[in-house]
C-alpha cells in the first residue's frame, strides 16, 4: 500500500542565472535588469533552503536545470546566438525553468477518478522566454514520475491559452492523502500587464486531470493585485491542507469566492490579511505569501518558510508575529536566503513544485538527501559561474562553462539521459 504525502521539488539554480529584465509585470525582475547576478550563490542558496526542509523533516525532491541557451529554439528564429537581438540571447539563456512551481499543475491521487496523480506541464507562452521551457521539462516529469500505474503526465494546453502550474492552483483538503478541493487562479487584467493563468486553460487542465465539478473552484484574481506586481496567484495567496492564506485584495470576487470554499471545503480555516495592516505593497515587495505553507511532521503544526525580505519588512514581519502567538494554525516562521532568486522575482515558494506522492514510487535520482545535497553543492562550487552581466552573454568562453557546468551536474546526478 502507497503512503502518501507532500513532496517538495525544487529547481536547481541553474549556472546561466543572470538578470536580463525579460518579465514583464515582475517587479523585482525589471528593477535589478542590467545588474550582475550570481549564479553560484543563487544555487547554493537553494541547496541551503533544501537542506533546510529536510531539517524539518520534509520529503525533499530537485529538478535539473534545462540545457541553456537553447540553441535550437534560437534556431528556429533563424539566427544564431551572436547575431540575436539582446533581447533574443537573453530569453535563449533563460535559468527561469528554476522555478518549478511554474513547472506544472499537480492534482494528486484522491482527487481524480482514476486512482492516479496527473500532472500537465505548464505551456508558459505568454513570456518568450519561458515559452521554450515546457518540452525539457515535460522529458524530467516524464523521468521522475515514470511509473504509469500511479502517474500520469500531460502535455501542454495548447496556446495561445496560458497555463502557468502551480503558481496559480491550490489544494484545500483536510490531510495531504485525503481528496480535496482544487482551486484554480485566473486572470482578466492586469492595466499594462499581462494576466498569464487563462480560465480556458486552467478549465482544461481540470479536464484533463478528471476532476469532479463539486471539487474544483475557477475564482478569478484581482485586477489591482496583477497591476501591483503579482503576476501569478502565489505572490498573494498560499494554501495547506485546510487553510487557506491570502491578502485582503487578493481575489477580484473574495466574498464570493469565500462562500464558495465553505461550502465545498467546510473545514476550511480562512486567514485574510488585512490591507490595513500589510499593504499590497509590502506583501509584494516582501513575497510574504510566496512562503512554503508546509505541515511539520513532529508535531502536526503548520509553519511558513519565508524569504529574509519578509523579517526585514517592519509591518509584514509584526503582521507575523501577532500570527504565531495566536491560537491559528500557523506556528512557526523560518526565514531563509533566497536573495538571488528574490532578486529576479521568485520567493521560495516559486522554487518549489509540491507533489503528493509516495516517494517510494518517484525515480529516487530525483529525491534529494543531505548527501546528494553535498555532491550538487561541490559541482555548484566547482563550476557554477561567479557572476554574470547580461552583456557577457555573447561571450564564447562563458556559454562553454556554461554547457559544461550543466554537463557535470548531470553526470554527478546520474542524469546523463537528460544532456539533450
Amino acid at each position: 500500500m502507497t503512503k502518501l504525502q507532500e513532496i517538495n521539488f525544487d529547481g536547481i539554480i541553474g549556472p546561466s542565472h543572470n538578470y536580463a529584465g525579460l518579465s514583464l509585470g515582475n517587479i523585482a525582475s525589471s528593477t535589478n535588469a542590467g545588474e550582475a547576478s550570481y549564479p553560484r550563490e543563487a544555487a547554493l542558496q537553494g541547496i541551503a533552503k533544501m537542506r533546510h526542509n529536510i531539517d524539518l523533516g520534509l520529503a525533499q525532491g530537485f529538478f535539473m536545470p534545462l540545457d541553456r541557451p537553447n540553441m535550437a529554439w534560437i534556431g528556429s528564429l533563424g539566427v544564431t546566438l551572436t547575431d540575436a537581438e539582446p533581447h533574443i540571447r537573453a530569453a535563449a539563456y533563460s535559468a527561469s525553468s528554476m522555478w518549478a512551481a511554474n513547472a506544472a499543475t499537480i492534482s494528486p491521487a484522491p482527487d481524480g477518478g482514476d486512482g492516479r496523480c496527473h500532472m500537465t506541464v505548464a505551456n508558459l507562452q505568454t513570456m518568450p522566454h519561458r515559452s521554450h521551457e515546457w518540452p525539457g521539462t515535460l522529458m524530467q516529469l516524464h523521468t521522475a514520475f515514470a511509473n504509469r500505474d500511479h502517474f500520469v503526465v500531460h502535455t501542454p494546453v495548447p496556446s495561445p491559452f496560458g497555463d502557468e502550474g502551480a503558481a496559480n492552483h491550490m489544494r484545500l483538503c483536510t490531510s495531504h492523502e485525503e481528496a480535496g478541493i482544487e482551486i484554480f487562479v485566473y486572470g482578466k487584467s492586469g492595466g499594462p500587464f499581462p494576466a498569464r493563468q487563462h480560465v480556458e486553460a486552467s478549465k482544461a487542465v481540470a479536464r484533463k486531470h478528471g476532476l469532479k465539478d463539486d471539487h474544483i473552484i475557477f475564482t478569478q484574481q484581482s485586477d489591482k493585485a496583477i497591476a501591483a506586481g503579482a503576476f501569478h496567484n502565489d505572490v498573494v495567496a498560499v494554501a495547506n491542507e485546510q487553510v487557506l492564506f491570502a491578502h485582503e485584495e487578493a481575489f477580484e470576487n473574495r466574498d464570493g469566492f469565500y462562500a464558495e470554499v465553505l461550502r465545498k471545503c467546510p473545514q476550511a480555516e480562512i486567514i485574510t490579511v488585512p490591507a490595513d495592516k500589510v499593504s499590497l505593497a509590502d506583501a509584494i515587495t516582501s513575497y510574504l505569501f510566496n512562503a512554503q505553507l508546509v505541515t511539520l511532521p513532529d508535531d502536526g503544526s503548520m509553519a511558513l518558510i519565508l524569504p529574509t525580505e519578509a523579517k526585514e519588512n517592519k509591518a509584514v514581519w509584526s503582521y507575523l508575529q501577532e500570527l504565531v502567538i495566536g491560537n491559528g494554525p500557523i506556528r512557526k516562521l523560518c526565514p531563509v536566503d533566497v536573495r538571488q532568486s528574490m532578486a529576479n522575482g521568485g520567493g521560495p515558494a516559486c522554487l518549489r513544485l509540491r507533489v503528493v506522492a509516495d516517494p517510494k514510487l518517484v525515480d529516487q535520482r530525483f529525491m534529494a538527501t543531505a548527501e546528494k545535497l553535498d555532491a550538487i553543492a561541490g559541482v555548484v562550487e566547482q563550476y557554477w559561474p561567479e557572476t554574470i552581466m547580461p552583456d557577457q552573454l555573447t561571450d564564447a568562453d562563458l556559454l562553454a562553462n556554461i554547457q559544461k557546468a550543466r554537463k557535470a551536474l548531470l553526470q554527478t546526478c546520474a542524469l546523463t539521459e537528460l544532456e539533450t
